[in-house]
């Protein structure tokens, strides 16, 4: 492998596209970070990834993978196992922490067991869901194995109809209490949480929130007490390590503000935070100090130190 130090001479493939429902969002991310990375003197190849993604690969022969993949086949282990058959170094976890992060069952297990507070959450047929209330509401009706708020249904009130599932939704799904107050989050950095994001929205962050301009505001650093914003370092960073994260993550929270530090519960672990115009990782490392074309090159060198 050529010296990480000469760049020029270092080709990155930057993996993005895709075959799962987050693929505009892929596409964005693949580009901003192809930009990025090019700034940054390596000789970079943008790969729209489809089910002849190692006969491509093969044929540019990268030092590197830079995955920019969201969702199913490109953050649920699929796509990393690829990479390790292939003998390749890749950005973002590995196959197992990627796995456990995309099944929020086994994320909310994983949390407990680290002393994380979780809120409830239960798998029940979609079939079921449909037709009567599986949890006392409020509660929040999601795919177990999605990502970006894809497919989110939300049951205020017990007089309500139970949730009319639409058909992107698998037939078992996890319903999950709701969780009051401000949503906040958190990126992991290797060892290093950066910092906390207030994220303001006139409702749930949605999809639409999420990705498009002016859909949500961010106050980073979030104004916090003290011992709201180290808890959530903490967890975020204690997250990371307890499913096996490497490189960047974002850790999500909900905090009902009248409950003090007993509101604070952890929501989910995103092991490919977006890298848009409008992510919120990109965001927190730059209130850091650390540039967008930076981070993109930090995580090509954790990507070395992990081949």
């Amino acid at each position: 492998m050529a010296s990480i130090a000469n760049k020029a001479k270092l080709r990155v493939a930057v993996v993005m596209g895709g075959l799962s429902a987050e693929r505009d969002v892929s596409l964005s991310t693949g580009r901003e970070c192809a930009l990025a990375l090019r700034s940054a003197g390596y000789d970079v190849i943008e790969v729209d990834a489809d089910r002849d993604l190692a006969q491509a690969l093969r044929a540019i022969s990268p030092d590197f993978v830079f995955n920019a993949l969201h969702g199913r086949y490109g953050e649920d282990g699929s796509v990393q196992g690829l990479f390790e058959c292939m003998g390749l170094a890749y950005t973002h976890s590995g196959v197992l922490a990627s796995a456990l992060a995309m099944d929020k069952t086994r994320t909310k297990e994983v949390y407990r067991a680290a002393g994380l507070p979780v809120l409830e959450g239960i798998l029940s047929p979609a079939a079921e869901v449909r037709v009567r209330h599986v949890m006392v509401p409020p509660y929040v009706v999601k795919p177990n194995s999605e990502g970006s708020s894809v497919g989110v249904y939300i049951v205020h009130n017990k007089a309500d109809a139970p949730p009319a599932l639409g058909p992107e939704m698998p037939e078992t799904v996890m319903v999950e209490a709701y969780g009051r107050g401000r949503e906040m989050t958190v990126s992991v950095m290797g060892e290093r949480a950066l910092c906390v994001t207030d994220i303001i929205t006139n409702g749930w962050y949605d999809y639409a929130a999420k990705y498009t301009v002016g859909g949500s505001s961010h106050v980073v650093p979030a104004k916090l007490p003290d011992a709201i914003t180290n808890a959530c370092l903490d967890y975020a960073l204690r997250a990371h390590r307890a499913l096996g994260c490497r490189g960047l993550s974002r850790t999500d929270f909900r905090w009902d503000e009248a409950r003090g530090l007993a509101g604070l519960v952890l929501l989910e672990t995103n092991t490919q935070p977006g890298m848009t115009p409008t992510s919120l990782s990109p965001e927190q490392a730059a209130i850091c100090g650390i540039s967008f074309a930076d981070l993109c090159d930090w995580m090509i060198k954790d990507a070395s130190c992990n081949r």
